[in-house]
């Protein structure tokens, strides 16, 4: 499956084995001699009563992570698929908490992906007290960066364009900051206007990505919680179109997309 190009395999944990282990992960996760992925979503039995399923969420490198918003969407869109079930609402379960999902008549997905939180044990990122900004060494360069956890840690970066933003080089290293005990996703937002952004997203344990839910909403969170952008924003990303919605401080932020359905197949343990 995909949602604008942010890649993911789909399937269910296995009853008469293990989990794949992280260097089986990474073999499939190889474009050229595995299946390639972004993230690989593993689908388990409810574990709360009125939600529809429990996923959990590896990144390319194998290791896990707490929440990734286009697989939320993804995992949405394949469980109505498999129910049979129209446009309406379900609940997801996850490691980071419950995830409300809504899917609508034109394809659409969206995704209720919990309250923004700015506070830095929350991500978590080393810093004496909560700020707008951080001063961050990094790559040969201070930057000044925000911080957000949506589930999963956040650095966002504003930069004049897209285009020519230092992913390659300022991705890895903020990732990788010491600060950032569990390591970062590493956004790059141009401001259009209030309500338009452009981003790329260096993803923790994956590398740039076509696109990143979780990132989306980080970098509206960081940009509207400081005076830059609209409560709806459209967000565009390599892969294409995002529409993210929060009214502000102590309300969830929404996340709306495609979310599709590229093949099926089997693959042995």
């Amino acid at each position: 499956m995909h949602g604008l190009g942010n890649d993911f395999i789909v399937f269910d944990e296995p009853t008469a084995a293990p989990l794949p282990d992280p260097a089986r992960l990474r073999a499939w996760a190889d474009r050229h001699c595995g299946i390639g992925f972004d993230q690989a979503l593993v689908l388990s039995p409810p574990r709360q009563p009125g939600t529809a399923v429990y996923y959990r969420i590896f990144n390319a490198d194998g290791n896990e992570v707490e929440q990734c918003g286009n697989g939320a969407r993804c995992v949405a869109a394949l469980v109505a698929h498999r129910q049979g079930l129209g446009p309406g609402e379900l609940t997801l379960d996850s490691p980071a908490g419950l995830v409300h999902a809504r899917l609508t008549t034109d394809g659409q997905v969206s995704v209720r992906m919990g309250v923004p939180n700015f506070t830095p044990a929350a991500l978590p990122f080393t810093a004496s007290a909560e700020a707008a900004f951080y001063p961050l060494e990094a790559g040969g360069t201070t930057v000044d960066i925000g911080a957000v956890s949506i589930g999963n840690p956040h650095a966002v970066l504003r930069v004049p364009e897209v285009k020519t933003a230092p992913v390659d080089r300022l991705g890895p290293a903020i990732e990788h900051h010491p600060r950032f005990a569990r390591r970062t996703n590493v956004g790059f937002m141009e401001v259009v206007n209030r309500g338009h952004i452009r981003l790329r997203v260096h993803e923790r344990g994956t590398g740039e990505t076509l696109a990143c839910g979780t990132g989306a909403c980080a970098a509206v969170a960081v940009g509207h919680r400081h005076g830059l952008l609209d409560p709806h924003v459209r967000v565009d990303l390599p892969g294409g179109r995002l529409d993210i919605d929060w009214a502000g401080d102590g309300q969830p932020i929404w996340l709306t997309g495609p979310a599709t359905l590229v093949f099926e197949g089997h693959i042995e343990l």
